[in-house]
């Protein structure tokens, strides 16, 4: 696996990045998983490194980003605004896509969307804006809500996980999937709150998120 720090041009700003490719030939690479960080996050989620870390070991590409600019971060520390700027989220999130769309080593590649909370609002987005390039959309503990604007326009398969002991926002992931019309399956983990802190559940999300990126993008 070739690991790489990037920095991704999107939506007019550069955006710190961190790739990882298949040391191999394009055709053993499997696909690549764009991660879209939740609310204070960034790319150095523990939680989404140790999903990136195993879904590399079985070939995929993977790019964790950060869609805030470290200025913008350390805005969002005092006020908390911009984590819920979906339209900005967006916006660099589809510029990633785009970018990887002209890089050699992941143009052809098919793509998927690991969105964390707010950022799973923003990968809906981005899917209903680029439905040629977006393949599949898997959310962990997001917000759809924040999406309700373009959820019809999502063509690409989603998977939505959430927690069984975060009552809220798995309601509104159920109000969201009634909502869509595209294929949509909602999974619940047992005994697992918003972060998936518990022993086991950030496993059983590993495990949901490889089935999906089998079914569909294989």
């Amino acid at each position: 696996m070739l690991d790489r720090a990037v920095r991704v041009l999107a939506d007019g700003v550069l955006l710190d990045g961190d790739l990882a490719v298949l040391n191999a030939s394009p055709d053993e690479i499997r696909g690549v998983v764009l991660f879209a960080h939740g609310s204070g996050s960034s790319r150095h989620s523990p939680r989404n490194r140790r999903v990136a870390r195993v879904l590399q070991e079985l070939g995929w590409a993977t790019l964790l980003l950060d869609l805030l600019t470290v200025e913008e971060e350390n805005v969002d520390l005092r006020t908390r605004e911009l984590r819920f700027d979906i339209s900005r989220l967006a916006a660099r999130l589809t510029g990633a896509v785009d970018w990887l769309a002209q890089q050699n080593d992941t143009a052809d590649l098919p793509l998927a969307l690991f969105g964390a909370s707010t950022g799973a609002a923003a990968a809906l987005v981005t899917a209903a804006e680029r439905p040629e390039r977006v393949r599949l959309i898997i959310s962990r503990g997001g917000r759809p809500d924040l999406a309700a604007a373009v959820l019809t326009r999502v063509q690409a398969p989603t998977l939505l996980i959430v927690g069984e002991r975060d009552p809220h926002v798995r309601q509104l992931n159920e109000a969201a999937a009634a909502a869509m019309t595209a294929p949509v399956s909602l999974e619940v983990v047992p005994g697992a709150t918003h972060l998936f802190e518990e022993p086991g559940a950030l496993e059983v999300v590993i495990d949901l998120a490889v089935g999906a990126l089998d079914r569909n993008l294989d």
